[in-house]
């Protein structure tokens, strides 16, 4: 039997479980008294057996009728949560979104878009997921995220991005490096350098990779992190020199910040899948988004 064919009509045998009423049954579920009629026929020749029986005015359900319409009713009581939680998804004020943001933003960024979000749409519930840039790119690709926040945003046709800001890139040396007396650092004079960088698939690690292979330097990475605050303490260590953004609060002691030449910015964009079409509360997140940073909606 057809699954497509049999859904609508569970709600019928529900009904008609309750009430041995044709004409009342139909009346309950909307729909014309002969559709009602036509659908109970249909369903027994498809079982094989008749489903209900006449008694006077009213029908009763045969055991085959009862059996199956005890089945339906099992199943409408598994199904009406979930048409609840799609119900609740498809209200701007009550949906959800799913988040994806580089671990950096948790600090402030992310934070602050989501509080004031909030204040004007209180019952909007979030889903926050913090990963490097490749895997959060990766869990948008899966159907996992609604949003990614990320920087670089990804190319492709597959995808939508708006810039949302950039953040200018500096170089952070230990206090007493060679390099500290520059007023500016060029990417080539990081040649020779012991470098301190994140893991492969983490958005500044991909710009230090294209940076040193544009300017003909090899890089030599002594220590790779999967923070940028793990990256600041190695180099206030002394263990070797970076490629970052400022510092959202006090930097540890011993650490020097150098402005980068010729000046360079880590853009991050908002991005969500082209072929995808956003639910109602992520779209209106997503446009608070933009508007809060300045983008035209």
């Amino acid at each position: 039997m057809d699954e497509l064919e049999l859904a609508p009509k569970l709600a019928v045998l529900k009904a008609l479980a309750a009430d041995e009423h044709v004409t009342r049954v139909a009346e309950r579920v909307g729909l014309p008294q002969p559709t009602v009629s036509r659908w109970l026929a249909e369903l027994g020749e498809q079982l094989g057996a008749p489903i209900v029986a006449k008694s006077g005015r009213r029908v009763r359900l045969t055991r085959a009728g009862r059996l199956l319409a005890e089945a339906a009713t099992r199943s409408l009581a598994a199904l009406e949560p979930g048409l609840r939680e799609v119900e609740e998804e498809l209200d701007p004020e009550k949906g959800r979104v799913v988040l994806g943001f580089l671990h950096m933003l948790g600090r402030a960024i992310v934070p602050e878009l989501v509080r004031s979000y909030r204040a004007e749409h209180p019952h909007v519930r979030f889903g926050l997921v913090q990963n490097a840039r490749q895997a959060v790119v990766d869990k948008l690709l899966g159907g996992e995220i609604d949003l990614a926040l990320v920087a670089p945003p990804p190319s492709g046709p597959e995808f939508e991005s708006v810039v949302l800001f950039e953040q200018p890139l500096i170089v952070v040396v230990p206090a007493g490096h060679p390099l500290e007396a520059r007023s500016a650092v060029r990417i080539e004079d990081l040649a020779g350098e012991d470098l301190i960088t994140l893991e492969p698939g983490y958005g500044l690690r991909q710009i230090t990779d294209d940076m040193c292979a544009a300017a003909g330097v090899t890089p030599r990475y002594v220590f790779e992190c999967q923070e940028i605050e793990t990256v600041r303490g190695l180099v206030a260590a002394g263990l070797g020199v970076a490629l970052l953004t400022h510092a959202e609060f006090a930097p540890p002691p011993g650490l020097r910040e150098l402005s980068l030449t010729p000046r360079t910015g880590r853009i991050f964009g908002l991005t969500w899948l082209a072929d995808n079409p956003l639910t109602p509360a992520v779209r209106a997140f997503r446009d608070h988004a933009l508007r809060t940073h300045g983008v035209q909606v």
